[in-house]
């Protein structure tokens, strides 16, 4: 017996949950989503990793937090491999966003799992099916943040000010005027280090601009230099960052 066209053309999907009931929860989502075909499950990351050798499933539906191998565990074995399944995370858990995106994860949907949020993430999932997972650059080019009950996909190219705030940062979306800004639980400096320098610069301790955001440099005497926003706004230039952003000038 053949598969038929549409069993052919859909996901091949394993589910990754230590917790039975949240397996059996994604799995009936799933049996109303025609993309997607479930070729097995398993309770922990050792046994998704010995399913996915014999299984070779498209599309990976991983939790977590898990004993021994959590799912970022499983998730870097398949970002090391060439012809590595999609990764979609499901859990709990807001605070591995960052982790989530460095692994390429496709997306990170937040339990208790709604067959919308799971059956947009698989539409991400069809999208990224049949292009190669090369990382053609070590810096960011989205990230996800937390927002009401789920995490928002927010492109870098979109953040035009990113403000540290203690262990975490402030990201300024979209136009100055939109006046959107969202929380990530993630250090300046850490985030600093997946930034492309050719869009981003660090003007303060506490502050990064998008170079296209940067009006020009005003020089406020006694060594005090400020930064003029497009917005008419003027940031002050700490010490240790003024001679990169001066260089930036060409100065």
């Amino acid at each position: 017996m053949t598969d038929t066209p549409s069993e052919t053309s859909a996901l091949r999907t394993l589910i990754v949950d230590d917790e039975p009931l949240a397996v059996e929860r994604v799995q009936v989502i799933c049996a109303e989503i025609p993309q997607v075909r479930v070729v097995g499950t398993a309770s922990d990351g050792a046994a998704a990793l010995r399913l996915a050798e014999k299984l070779s499933p498209d599309l990976v539906l991983l939790d977590m937090t898990m004993p021994e191998l959590d799912g970022l565990g499983v998730a870097r074995h398949f970002a090391a491999q060439p012809q590595s399944p999609v990764v979609i995370f499901v859990t709990a858990h807001d605070h591995f966003a960052v982790e989530a995106f460095d692994l390429e994860a496709v997306d990170y949907v937040l339990k208790p799992v709604s067959a919308d949020r799971l059956e947009r993430a698989i539409e991400r999932a069809v999208a990224r099916r049949g292009t190669r997972r090369e990382k053609v650059s070590r810096y960011l080019d989205e990230l996800w943040v937390p927002h009401r009950s789920e995490l928002l996909r927010i492109a870098v190219s979109e953040v035009h000010q990113i403000d540290a705030e203690r262990d975490y940062v402030r990201l300024h979306v979209g136009g100055a005027e939109a006046g959107r800004s969202y929380l990530l639980l993630q250090t300046i400096a850490g985030l600093e280090e997946r930034l492309d320098p050719e869009q981003f610069i660090r003007i303060h301790r506490s502050t990064i601009l998008r170079r296209d955001h940067i009006r020009g440099l005003r020089h406020d005497g006694l060594g005090v230099w400020s930064a003029e926003l497009v917005n008419g706004e003027a940031l002050r230039i700490g010490r240790t960052y003024l001679a990169r952003v001066k260089a930036m000038a060409g100065r």
